[in-house]
This record gives C-alpha cells, sequence and structure tokens, in this order.
C-alpha cells in the first residue's frame, strides 16, 4: 500500500487538496454567483468523463453506465431536492446554504478514480471487465448526477429570484 502512495504523482494530491478546499468552502453559508456555483459540477463532470474516455471509451458500456447513474440520481435531485439558496445580499448574487453533501461527493469522485487508477496498474486484467466498467463508472454517474441534478435545482431557483425580484432602479431610469 505505501508503494502505491508513494508513486502517486504530485498532482493528484494537488487535485485532493483543491477538492478538500472546495469543499471545505461549501460547509458554511456564503454568497455566490451562478458562474461559481457551477465550477464544481464542472471540474467533477470533466473529471469522470476523462477517467472514462481514457479507460474505457466514450462510446463503451462504462459510459452508458455513467450516463445511467448520471440520469438516475439528476432526477432524483431535480424531481424531489430541495434547492440550497435564496436571494443573495449583493445583486448578482445568491446565498447558498452549507453541506456536507458537497464534499462527501468531491472525495467520493477522487475515491473512485483513484481506485481506478490503482487496480489497472496493479491488476490490468480485472479492469478491463464489463463488471468493473460498469461498477465504477456507474458510480461515477451518481456522483455527477448529484452535483448536475442540484446544479439545476439552483439554477431554476436563482431564476425564479430574479423574475420575482424588482429590477434595480438604474435599470428602470433609462
Amino acid at each position: 500500500m505505501s508503494q502505491i502512495l508513494t508513486h502517486t504523482p504530485v498532482y493528484v494530491w494537488a487535485i485532493l487538496a483543491f477538492l478538500v478546499f472546495r469543499g471545505v468552502l461549501a460547509l458554511r453559508e456564503r454568497d455566490i454567483t451562478i458562474t461559481r456555483m457551477t465550477i464544481i459540477p464542472a471540474v467533477m463532470l470533466v473529471l469522470a468523463l476523462q477517467s472514462i474516455g481514457a479507460r474505457f471509451g466514450l462510446g463503451s458500456v462504462a459510459m452508458a453506465a455513467w450516463l445511467a447513474g448520471t440520469a438516475l440520481i439528476a432526477l432524483q435531485r431535480w424531481t424531489f431536492g430541495g434547492s440550497r439558496v435564496t436571494a443573495g445580499s449583493v445583486p448578482g448574487s445568491l446565498r447558498i446554504r452549507g453541506s456536507w453533501t458537497p464534499l462527501l461527493m468531491m472525495l467520493s469522485v477522487f475515491v473512485i478514480k483513484y481506485a481506478m487508477a490503482v487496480v489497472q496498474a496493479v491488476q490490468p486484467q480485472v479492469a478491463l471487465g464489463a463488471g468493473f466498467a460498469v461498477g465504477t463508472c456507474g458510480l461515477l454517474g451518481l456522483c455527477n448526477g448529484y452535483f448536475l441534478g442540484q446544479l439545476a435545482r439552483d439554477i431554476a431557483a436563482a431564476r425564479a429570484y430574479a423574475i420575482d425580484s424588482p429590477a434595480p432602479a438604474a435599470a428602470n431610469m433609462r
């Protein structure tokens, strides 16, 4: 096990540090723009698709498993998930409620990707199996589905706040 950790490239630990940093930020309530709210879902999406594409191909059964997992949880978050946002204290911002879930989901994606790389290095015959591909990519899909579904729910709520809030005085003075 120590050889696996010592042979892990430094950039992997930098990615982990970034994810932990962003996850800790997500623990507290804060004002944020919609653009900044999309960063983590976009990063998680890129990390997952990069792994799937590099290891199994984007036209593989692994990609189908990822799509199924993503659609399942995204639909669940959209349908049954509550929004984490309210109107922000500054025009153009939203107040987002703190939560442990983003940190847990980011760490889950990291651990799944790390495990995929370790299995591929240590037991490549296992990594080539359809069961491994479907299982790991399905799990990545569940994590990505959470981020994408929650983002969609929060953006919908943000648009409702923009529609319900009065226009700024400067815009009305034209």
